[in-house]
């Protein structure tokens, strides 16, 4: 068993990185930001001065914004500066009312915001916004790295925080320093920490499922889950692929489309902690699981997905359920009884697999991904608990579980920069 530090160390990391968050991680930081901007000026500003990185506009351009039955970024701005509140942090919009929503668009209507797609962003993940008055009095506040990572904070009257050269120095997309992990600490963490320390994933579980659930009773997005469960099972049948399919992908459609409900995020992002949480859940459910059993492959799932994003960035053209899946994979071995040995066969299965699935940005047929990612995952799980791995004479993989993990990382951290340029050159050129 790691040491008491050592894995005090690892539940700081996993407090950090599986948090709530309302609608997309995205346009919720951007509120985020817009909403500690105008707290800096202490009024509703006149003119909001937006700068984006390429991924952070890439993610925010097509998906719902809870609460208002619109998408995109400037009814996220308006709402951010009229009724956010940064303290929230990525729950900022969770007081949005019909009120507010009708006062925000008469905002935009009034031409207050000017969004930008910043070339020179020195991270991935940036967000620099600049709120002013009639009276010529300004406010900025800047994140950089991680979604609620503030780096620069210029108030009023001076300047409050600038840290902005320090965490972008290294060109880096997290704004901490972490534990680094490796894919043998994750299991023996998993595995062996008293359940009692890992107790706080069960909310991962609470959250998304009461997502799942809200979507199939309504409908959201493109309503695949409600479509797999309602017409899907003639053909997927009654079984636990049908569930995990339909409880993950119904949890992306709430979440996609807008859905005033939190969900547990996994590395700033809310389909990931959809995806490394439900086909995990629904798998324990069918199989009868123990709640210690669920604890601990809930925790083996998020800590593999916070493991491979330590390597690969925050944002990437490589779509994050590849992470998501590739992660819940291992929660179903652990589930099947594998052992260590299996859940890295299933790792590599998985690579092998869904490596170079593209993200051209957060929206409603995300659900589609996942559920792709989910069928997958169980493939590879079946395969590795039947002895079969894909070996290293094939593609990418390695001998070794971590090398073909950042393997992975490489090609969607490097390789894929020029493929992030051209989906967002024509998803802006539409």
């Amino acid at each position: 068993m790691l040491d008491k530090d050592s894995r005090e160390e690892i539940i700081a990391l996993m407090q950090r990185e599986v948090v709530p968050a309302m609608g997309c991680t995205e346009p919720a930081a951007v509120a985020l930001a817009v909403a500690r901007a105008t707290e800096l000026l202490d009024h509703k500003p006149d003119r909001i001065r937006v700068g984006l990185s390429a991924n952070v506009l890439k993610n925010a351009m097509g998906v719902g914004i809870p609460g208002t039955g619109m998408i995109g970024l400037p009814i996220a701005i308006a709402l951010g500066a009229l009724i956010g509140k940064s303290e929230y942090q990525l729950e900022v919009l969770k007081d949005v009312t019909p009120e507010a929503v009708e006062k925000a668009k008469a905002y935009i209507n009034e031409g207050h915001i000017d969004i930008y797609l910043d070339e020179y962003a020195p991270v991935v993940l940036y967000i620099d916004v600049t709120v002013s008055d009639t009276e010529g009095m300004t406010a900025n506040a800047v994140i950089a790295g991680s979604h609620t990572h503030f780096s620069r904070l210029i108030a009023r009257d001076g300047v409050i925080l600038d840290t902005l050269a320090e965490d972008t120095a290294g060109k880096t997309t997290s704004a901490t320093q972490d534990r680094e992990l490796d894919m043998h600490t994750v299991w023996e963490f998993a595995t062996e920490s008293p359940v009692e320390e890992l107790r706080f994933i069960l909310e991962a579980k609470r959250l998304n499922k009461a997502a799942a659930l809200s979507a199939l009773d309504e409908g959201f997005g493109h309503s695949l889950g409600y479509t797999i469960r309602t017409k899907g099972v003639r053909y997927f049948g009654d079984t636990p692929l049908e569930r995990m399919m339909t409880y993950t992908s119904a949890a992306c459609d709430a979440r996609m489309a807008g859905a005033v409900i939190p969900v547990m995020s996994n590395s700033g992002s809310g389909n990931q902690g959809i995806t490394a949480t439900m086909p995990v859940v629904s798998f324990a459910e069918d199989s009868g699981a123990s709640e210690e059993q669920l604890i601990r492959a809930l925790t083996l799932s998020h800590l593999t997905s916070i493991y491979i994003k330590q390597s690969l960035g925050r944002l990437s053209a490589l779509c994050g359920c590849v992470v998501a899946s590739t992660a819940a994979s291992s929660g179903l071995v652990y589930l099947m009884g594998g052992d260590y040995g299996n859940v890295c066969a299933a790792i590599k299965n998985m690579i092998a697999n869904l490596t170079g699935m593209l993200c051209d940005g957060a929206k409603p047929s995300c659900s589609m991904k996942i559920a792709s990612g989910v069928s997958t995952a169980m493939m590879s799980a079946l395969l590795a608990m039947n002895g079969r791995c894909v070996t290293s004479s094939e593609g990418i993989v390695d001998d070794d579980v971590d090398a073909t993990i950042h393997n992975l990382t490489s090609i969607g951290r490097d390789a894929m920069k020029e493929t992030d340029r051209l989906v967002l050159r024509i998803m802006t050129s539409k």
